[in-house]
């Protein structure tokens, strides 16, 4: 399936991860097309400096100095990152607008990612950004304050700011434009819902420090440097300053400074110690291509080395013919022990990814593989239920998690909703019922939006009540939206029900 969620506009600026430094197609030369306002080299000051530097620092010890370098004259210097983080430290709109459900911040920061032993994340729920601050509801931080009134100055003019950055970007940075699409619109759109949830979610403390961390993992892949990352942060800051020019200081400069730099260094840490230990990306062979309907194909590859993962989980696929774009897609089954890795890949309208792993790819082709994220795993240190919903070639995981539960010998209740919109689109069903007759624990209902006259969350509520279950949601983005208000009208806490989702998602607080 396309993940984190089943539909996207694929058209080839889906970077797998949406960093600021996705490697694509080489754009053709020439000027930004749609960068009005392209500033000169003269034309703005440049901002207080932002110098992260990278320590390749192998894991576990940090080094003796873990503090972050100042980052320039006008700013004070960042906490240390073995301490505790600065109050304004924001969930990375710097690094990915595609990303896994908001999170960003626990108290102790480690410089280094974990042991090569818990590289696959722990089993853990998603957090939900909105439960904290329901719980505690602290006034909001100095840092805070100041960056959300810079992003209420510059929303209503969102698309000339990010314009600005990239145009401000490329004329100061050339060497940078070959790592960006050609076409830049979503790649605007995605930096703007990055900032708005960053300004969202600035001092929510139930978000982690390794989401950070993953994201600066993951970014190897598209061969981003330590280096970099001052070049982003400058021009981020000097567009902020244009825009924001009514409200804009010293002291609000200090606070993107002080938040940009914090988290760009537990990036550039977790991927040096990241570097020592593992590949930024794996290659794999196609060895089966099964086409279950004219746009929807089962690819089984074969990776060149182990690669660990759990159930729900996601990665991030290159093609051949697309090289540097990247694009999300969660592994259809459990680890298996012939080490073989499949997907369920949908075709859409202009997706470049999607079109060439549905339509041109072959056994024997190779393609690449980045690290493997998500949290939407099963917890088996408990027994609850598990209500399973998924639209479209969102069952995909779903039908992982149900192997995942089987293989641990569980005997508990799985409940599994595969909503489609005809039955055409029910492509992966008999597989399904196969694991219902084999495995007495488990239920799987087919919800049709044209013969059931309702949408997949209203089913789902019908049948309950589930506030005994932990609940795993999959698919497009509004039926995850709206899959999660029905369960939590349905009695479920927010915090026992996990998602794997993206911008929109993030930003709404899921």
């Amino acid at each position: 399936m396309d993940a984190p969620t089943t539909t996207s506009a694929d058209n080839g600026t889906s970077g797998g991860g949406g960093g600021w430094f996705t490697p694509r197609n080489k754009p053709e030369s020439g000027s930004e097309p749609g960068s009005a306002e392209a500033p000169g080299p003269a034309e703005v000051r440049r901002p207080a400096a932002i110098r992260p530097v990278g320590r390749p620092t192998p894991p576990p010890q940090p080094p003796a100095d873990s503090t972050a370098p100042p980052p320039g004259p006008t700013s004070p210097a960042p906490a240390a990152s073995s301490g505790p983080l600065p109050t304004a430290l924001t969930p990375a709109p710097f690094a990915s607008a595609v990303a896994p459900p908001a999170s960003a911040v626990a108290p102790p920061a480690p410089t280094v990612a974990p042991p090569a032993a818990s590289r696959v994340p722990a089993q853990r729920p998603a957090p939900a950004p909105s439960q904290g601050r329901a719980a505690s509801a602290p006034a909001a931080s100095p840092d805070a304050v100041l960056v959300r009134r810079a992003m209420a100055e510059v929303t209503p003019v969102a698309d000339k700011v990010t314009s600005y950055f990239y145009a401000l970007l490329f004329v100061r940075h050339p060497d940078l434009r070959s790592l960006f699409p050609a076409a830049m619109d979503t790649q605007r759109d995605r930096l703007l819902r990055a900032l708005l949830t960053a300004a969202e979610h600035i001092d929510n403390t139930d978000v982690l420090v390794d989401y950070l961390q993953n994201l600066g993992r993951g970014h190897r892949k598209y061969g981003t440097r330590p280096e970099h990352y001052p070049a982003v942060g400058e021009c981020l800051i000097g567009a902020l300053s244009k825009y924001a020019a009514g409200v804009w200081n010293e002291e609000m400069e200090a606070a993107w400074v002080r938040t940009y730099t914090t988290i760009s260094q537990i990036m550039i840490d977790a991927a040096a110690a990241d570097e020592l230990r593992s590949p930024a990306w794996w290659y794999a062979e196609v060895v089966t291509h099964e086409l279950r309907t004219p746009d929807i194909a089962v690819v089984t590859v074969r990776p060149d080395q182990p690669y660990p993962f759990l159930a729900g989980q996601y990665t991030s696929v290159e093609t051949p013919w697309w090289p540097r774009i990247w694009r999300h897609y969660s592994f259809a089954s459990a680890p298996r022990s012939d080490g073989l890795l499949s997907f369920h890949v949908k075709a859409v309208p202009a997706g470049w990814v999607s079109n060439a792993l549905v339509h041109r790819a072959r056994p024997g082709d190779i393609i690449r593989l980045g690290p493997p994220a998500g949290s939407m795993t099963v917890d088996h240190t408990t027994d609850s239920g598990l209500l399973c919903v998924g639209g479209g070639t969102g069952i995909a995981p779903i039908k992982a998690l149900v192997e995942d539960v089987a293989e641990h010998g569980e005997r508990r209740p799985v409940e599994v909703f595969y909503g489609a919109r005809t039955d055409h689109d029910l492509y992966d069903i008999d597989t399904m019922l196969r694991l219902q007759q084999t495995h007495p624990w488990l239920s799987v209902r087919a919800i049709i939006d044209q013969q059931a006259h309702q949408q997949l969350p209203d089913a789902v509520r019908a049948y309950g009540p589930w506030n005994e279950y932990d609940a795993y949601l999959s698919g497009p983005p509004g039926m995850i939206r709206s899959g999660v208000d029905a369960l939590r009208d349905s009695g479920i806490p927010s915090d026992r029900i996990r998602h794997d989702s993206v911008e929109e998602l993030v930003s709404a607080g899921n």
